[in-house]
């Protein structure tokens, strides 16, 4: 797996060289708790996803991604909003250099247990009062902000 380094609005950041489709998951349980793992790649705490593959449709990516990498089964209820700051590039260690394009979608878990995943150090249910305490990317915190807003106007930006 290639390693990551995150920009944010870093003049000294690589160029891009890539836009991807890419999502995240908003997964809330019953009990308010946001679904989280900490990553492999930038040992960050941030929402399960990734990109779209060939012959797969968006929703199924949402699915796909929820399951493999935290073993929660999801059902796609919404759009929180699409994420394509210029500002956020992700430079990857095989040279690759990401602008951000995260659609990032309302998701119901609808079974499965927690599980961690070559992707992630852990996997849990995180309580919304816990997530400042936590080792977020900004733009992972942005995405929480908005998803916890539950608006029903997905955020465009």
């Amino acid at each position: 797996m290639s390693r990551r380094t995150d920009y944010f609005n870093d003049p000294d950041a690589p160029k891009a060289n890539s836009i991807v489709p890419a999502v995240t998951a908003f997964v809330v349980n019953d009990a308010g708790h946001v679904l989280l793992e900490r990553r492999s790649d930038n040992g960050r705490w941030g929402m399960p996803g990734g990109v779209q593959e060939v012959g797969e449709n968006i929703a199924g990516t949402v699915v796909r991604e929820v399951l493999e990498e935290t073993g929660i089964h999801v059902e796609v209820v919404g759009l929180v909003g699409i994420f394509t700051d210029p500002g956020h590039v992700i430079a990857f260690t095989d040279g690759e250099v990401r602008q951000e394009f995260s659609l990032c979608f309302r998701a119901r878990p609808v079974g499965g247990e927690v599980k961690v995943s070559s992707e992630s150090f852990a996997v849990r249910w995180v309580p919304k009062a816990e997530l400042d305490s936590l080792d977020v990317s900004p733009t992972t915190r942005r995405r929480l902000e908005v998803g916890f807003r539950n608006e029903e106007v997905p955020l465009i930006s």
